[in-house]
């Protein structure tokens, strides 16, 4: 089994920049690809970027590419999103996932096989 617990969300200005942290504990060798995803009141959770093991290999959501910086630690066991220029459009609850392999799309949220609890970002207009 994998932990995972997510920090960092919190109330920001527009074009503020917040970063987030999901600390994987377990049985971290399962975790060979990490994303975010987020949930806005009455939508669907949606993939917002995703990781491999080296760190190598990224993916972004359109939306978020160019503002959005996904990275990794494994000595700490510890993911980041790096959140730049936030939108009133990015008001979500963020969670952190993490998966066993990589043989399907990283942005396919049925693929992923842990999930942490979620951390609130606000952004103000």
């Amino acid at each position: 089994q994998v932990q995972l617990v997510e920090s960092g969300g919190g109330l920001v200005q527009a074009g503020g920049s917040l970063r987030l942290s999901c600390a994987a504990s377990g049985r971290t060798s399962s975790t060979y690809v990490m994303g975010w995803f987020r949930q806005a009141p009455g939508k669907e959770r949606e993939f917002v970027a995703a990781v491999d093991w080296s760190g190598a290999k990224t993916s972004y959501e359109e939306s978020v590419k160019g503002r959005f910086i996904i990275s990794r630690d494994n000595a700490k066991n510890t993911m980041y999103l790096q959140m730049n220029s936030l939108k009133p459009e990015d008001t979500a609850v963020y969670y952190c996932a993490a998966r066993r392999d990589a043989y399907s799309a990283y942005g396919s949220r049925a693929a992923y096989n842990y999930w942490g609890q979620g951390t609130q970002v606000t952004v103000s207009s």
